[in-house]
């Protein structure tokens, strides 16, 4: 046997490309029929999966005779397992609770509606008053107030009972002409007399309160913003008062005098009258029951005319004949249909 320098047989190495070729194809063999089983086997895999979709499903309900065995329980479980009503789940003590739904709170107590609205509220306000049509010409502008309790029947309806007050100046027009008015001196009167009783310095003002019911109405109240439209009706007292800078007493003594205004003369009237007019409200929370308000609203008030001496009938046969027989009304205005305007801004709760 021919040896190498290392000491191996030479025929091994003269052999070793024909033995590299024999172990390349029985490797490529073996991998080809190991091909062909997995895809036999994924085929009849496939044929089971379609045949068990096409079977009708287990009723559970029909199951009976299954049998279990354990070695911790005394109780036979092939009589428990008999049982198709435990395995029944369409009965109706074994159905899961209804859905719960979730959605705005409902209340059922004595100081909120079902949708959660407070059945009660209230509403302060300030602001002013303008007088507009025929009352524009004897009135100015002043302030007025305003406090309301409500009982809200859900989160957009409510009814509102109110007390107002609206106070108004004279303008300089009316005063004048008042002023003289009472400085009037008839023919008949001597002048000396008409002297003695001249008045200067006239000064008054007049006053509207009312109680009236005002159903309103909430368009949307969604933080922060809100709206409303408010209409009512109601009682109205007009008052109209002049006066005349007077000199008055500190003390007993007199020892201190100031200066204040006296009522000379006054004039009152009763009316039904009628308001509409609109709302803003302001939130700063959505969770929050307070929001201020700002409101505007027509005001008319239905008066009776009465008859009375003025500036343009003081000189006619009517007047002096009104005036001789009793000259009481010296301001008929009062008992004019009133008109005017209030805006109003405070608090809601």
């Amino acid at each position: 046997m021919l040896m190498n320098e290392s000491g191996t047989p030479r025929h091994l190495y003269l052999n070793l490309p024909v033995l590299l070729r024999i172990s390349a194809i029985a490797l490529l063999a073996g991998a080809c029929t190991f091909a062909a089983n997995a895809q036999q086997a994924a085929r009849q895999g496939n044929v089971q999966l379609l045949a068990s979709a096409t079977d009708k499903p287990l009723d559970l309900a029909t199951i009976a005779g299954v049998n279990y065995s354990s070695s911790s329980t005394a109780t036979s479980d092939s009589a428990v397992a008999s049982d198709s009503s435990l395995l029944n789940f369409s009965a109706a003590g074994l159905q899961p609770p209804p859905r719960r739904r979730y959605g705005r709170p409902r209340y059922n107590d004595n100081h909120h509606n079902p949708d959660g609205s407070s059945k009660y509220g209230f509403a302060l306000g300030l602001g002013m008053t303008a007088p507009v049509g025929n009352t524009f010409h004897y009135l100015n502008t002043s302030y007025g107030l305003q406090v309301g309790v409500a009982r809200n029947f859900n989160k957009n309806v409510a009814v509102v009972a109110q007390f107002d007050y609206d106070r108004f100046g004279f303008n300089g027009r009316t005063l004048y002409n008042q002023q003289a008015l009472y400085n009037y001196c008839p023919g008949s009167v001597p002048a000396s007399t008409c002297l003695q009783n001249t008045i200067s310095n006239l000064d008054g003002n007049s006053h509207i309160w009312s109680f009236s019911l005002n159903p309103m109405y909430t368009l949307f109240d969604t933080a922060p913003v809100g709206a409303y439209v408010i209409v009512g009706a109601g009682y109205y007292h007009k008052v109209a008062n002049f006066t005349l800078p007077t000199n008055a007493c500190a003390d007993i003594y007199c020892s201190y005098q100031y200066t204040s205004n006296q009522n000379i003369d006054h004039y009152t009237s009763n009316a039904p009258g009628f308001s509409g007019g609109i709302g803003l409200t302001y939130k700063a929370s959505r969770f929050s029951s307070e929001r201020l308000y700002v409101e505007a609203r027509y005001v008319f008030i239905d008066n009776s005319q009465r008859f009375g001496l003025t500036a343009a009938n003081i000189n006619t046969t009517a007047g002096q004949k009104y005036y001789n027989s009793n000259g009481s009304d010296f301001y008929p205005a009062n008992s004019n249909r009133t008109s005017y305007t209030a805006y109003k801004a405070g608090i809601r709760f």
